[in-house]
């Protein structure tokens, strides 16, 4: 089922806080407020060179806390293999960073997604994303499936709000091959009218799945009534009426409008040559149109307004309540994104099979678990979240608890908030740097496929993939000013999106909620 991913992590690379590219209209929201970042800085330059003219010049004194003198960038950090990039003829970038090993994951990552489709054709994205496994122009289902299980491929895809992925895990002799069984896919996939109507069957089977998980119910709502008028806030699966009206013509004319080679970046992470790959990719590519084309064509992204309001959906019999909570945050791009990164983490998460969360760091997670007046956990469990987009994001926290007790766990979450803006100190930032740092290398460090995503994901977002050692550095520049003047402006006194689900009779009213957003209740 598609999930969106909100995960932030960076290796490799020579340049040092090479610059960020801002887009759309979060661009026009901060003119105001440019952001510099400098490049090509040598990673043993003493901290007064580089406030002079290097790495921190003007994003560290305009945006976060100064570093020690002492501060130094580590040198295993830039010994980490580098992210080899080629922009090819059309548009189309290639990616790769080379590791020892036996194995290859190849992937095509491709800026769509439910929110570059209309009211229309909402559900577009993830109907075609199961469409490219139905049989090409050149090779029927049957022979596709057959040569995948023959190379013993791990072949796999999701869709998110604004980015759709293809991936597959190989031997390393077979990466040109994987290559081309992408790429027969989505260039030559036939759409045959039988297979789409079968199809249909499997997505509403697909929805009916995603209906019982609370959680998606929850996050969807969330988005549906945080970005009611923008297609931010459609499902990714899009409503049933779409699914069942669904025809070959509307999955072409997405196909026509998304699928250009400037919005594509394909990559690859493992033992391959860099070369040998891009010259691969760009024969097997070559097809691959430039512009987009047909009556999906949206001339313009519409901007993603956020909208203070709730939603909620009662259901006494449930006995639980599922509860999520948000402010709008920042988009990926963001000088200040890293502060909201460490804002999460300070926020935590734990679940009931946690019993030392009650002596957590995170001062929220502690009171959740049960370190408080009464004595008793308030929730069963709890999750912070920090959802980014490329004009938008959403700051939040999302628990699980008995309906009587939801009064007491919102009246804790919203405090936190509040302790964010005016208590952060120093010891609880630099635990959640360093948690953050740890959370961002054991995914790198947990397979291929989750180097491949990153490689992928910030090729799209940023146009490049940062270096770990800049993100570490960008992480280190927060401080505990950085984190309360950033909580400020996104959470104090400002409107909030709320989505309930369950036994939500004890849940306050949005003017409780509103309210409360400010230190005056506490």
């Amino acid at each position: 089922q598609a999930r969106e991913r909100d995960s932030l992590a960076g290796m490799s690379g020579r340049h040092l806080f090479a610059p960020v590219v801002r887009r759309g209209a979060a661009a026009v929201r901060n003119a105001s407020a440019t952001r510099r970042f400098a490049s090509n800085v040598s990673a043993s330059t003493d901290i007064e060179h580089l406030y002079a003219g290097g790495l921190l010049t003007g994003f560290r004194k305009a945006y976060c806390g100064p570093l020690p003198p002492s501060y130094t960038v580590d040198e295993a950090l830039t010994k980490l293999p580098p992210t080899k990039v080629t922009s090819l003829s059309n548009g189309m970038r290639v990616a790769t960073e080379k590791t020892p090993g036996e194995s290859v994951c190849v992937g095509v990552f491709i800026k769509s997604g439910s929110r570059y489709e209309t009211a229309e054709s909402n559900g577009s994205a993830h109907f075609l994303e199961h469409m490219f496994f139905k049989g090409s122009k050149n090779k029927s289902q049957g022979q596709l499936e057959l040569e995948i299980e023959n190379m013993g491929c791990r072949l796999n895809a999701y869709t998110s709000r604004e980015q759709t992925v293809y991936y597959a895990n190989v031997l390393k002799e077979d990466t040109n091959k994987a290559v081309d069984v992408l790429a027969e896919m989505l260039l030559n996939s036939t759409f045959d009218p039988a297979a789409i109507e079968r199809e249909k069957n499997t997505i509403l089977q697909e929805m009916e799945v995603v209906e019982r998980v609370e959680e998606e119910v929850v996050f969807d709502n969330l988005h549906y009534t945080a970005y009611q008028t923008s297609p931010l806030g459609r499902t990714i699966l899009g409503p049933e009426e779409n699914i069942k009206n669904m025809t070959r013509d509307h999955i072409v004319n997405y196909i026509q409008a998304n699928y250009v080679a400037p919005r594509m970046v394909v990559v690859a992470a493992g033992n391959v040559d860099h070369d040998a790959f891009a010259a691969q990719v760009a024969k097997a590519f070559a097809a691959t149109p430039e512009q987009p084309t047909g009556p999906s064509v949206i001339q313009e992204q519409a901007p993603a307004w956020f909208t203070g309001s709730d939603i909620r959906v009662r259901d006494d019999e449930m006995g639980l309540a599922h509860v999520a909570t948000a402010f709008e945050a920042l988009e990926y791009d963001h000088p200040d994104s890293f502060a909201t990164m460490v804002m999460q983490a300070m926020l935590g998460s734990f679940d009931s099979s946690m019993p030392s969360a009650i002596h957590s760091s995170s001062q929220m997670t502690s009171v959740l678990a049960g370190y408080n007046s009464r004595e008793y956990p308030l929730v069963q469990s709890a999750m912070a979240f920090n959802t980014q987009y490329s004009d938008t994001g959403l700051l939040g926290v999302y628990y699980v608890t008995e309906t009587d007790k939801v009064m007491e766990a919102q009246w804790s979450v919203m405090k936190e908030f509040q302790n964010l803006c005016h208590n952060a100190d120093d010891h609880q930032v630099e635990v959640a740097k360093t948690q953050l740092k740890a959370t961002m290398v054991n995914q790198l460090d947990s397979g291929l496929s989750q180097v491949c995503e990153d490689i992928g994901r910030q090729m799209l977002n940023y146009g490049r993939r940062m270096s770990l050692a800049e993100t570490f550095a960008r992480i280190d520049a927060v401080d505990s000013p950085t984190i309360r003047r950033v909580a400020m402006e996104l959470c104090n006194d400002k409107c909030i999106a709320l989505s309930a689900k369950g036994g939500t009779s004890t849940l306050p009213d949005y003017n409780w909620l509103r309210r409360h957003t400010w230190s005056l209740r506490y």
